[in-house]
């Protein structure tokens, strides 16, 4: 299809990672006035709840980087597509034995084994009620690394810190099921994470 005829101007993909969403950050504050632009991504509930941080109406596209279809299919959208794609950070980091507990009257639920993808900026483990598992790799929360402080040194190692910490959909869901309540929403900010390195004994 002739350039003049796409729908968009300028597609990000991969925008729901941490590179992604910071260059969609760009994006809705300095693309011109008339620019046609989207988002694109895998997961259709991420790529919604960025769109809605950003607070823009821009189309919401379906990528797949394994799917060559749906990459070509975008490629004939649009006259630029910008790609975040990586990961930049691969592998999980497993955290046997954590977790934490939550009581209310005669319930009690535990969130534990917590896996950290970095790629995926999610944080998964396994939930418990009354003893029992409820589900296992459920997504607990979400890791916004666009808070992100740079690394600092300290006498015995270095600090990370500043990512937010968000529950997830999935976890609000099933803690208002065990609780018999609605208080909890996805995206509600659970607090801010903080990584301590120590370098030597």
């Amino acid at each position: 299809m002739p350039l003049e005829r796409r729908d968009h101007d300028v597609v990000l993909l991969g925008a729901t990672g941490f590179t992604g969403a910071l260059t969609a950050q760009q994006l809705a504050r300095h693309a011109d006035e008339g620019t046609r632009w989207a988002l694109a991504g895998r997961n259709r509930g991420k790529l919604e709840a960025l769109r809605e941080s950003l607070g823009v109406d821009v189309p919401l596209l379906h990528a797949d980087v394994t799917d060559e279809g749906s990459l070509r299919d975008l490629a004939a959208s649009t006259r630029v597509v910008t790609t975040t794609v990586g990961p930049y950070v691969q592998g999980e980091i497993n955290h046997d034995g954590s977790g934490l507990s939550l009581e209310s009257d005669d319930t009690t639920v535990a969130l534990t084994d917590f896996v950290v993808d970095p790629g995926d900026s999610e944080l998964t483990g396994t939930v418990w009620a009354n003893g029992e598992i409820a589900e296992e790799e459920a997504s607990l929360f979400s890791l916004d690394g666009r808070t992100l402080e740079p690394l600092r040194s300290v006498d015995d190692g270095a600090v990370l810190e500043g990512t937010t910490v968000r529950l997830t959909q999935e976890a609000a869901d099933l803690l208002n099921d065990t609780f018999g309540t609605d208080a909890l929403e996805g995206g509600f900010e659970v607090g801010v994470a903080k990584i301590v390195v120590r370098t030597e004994p």
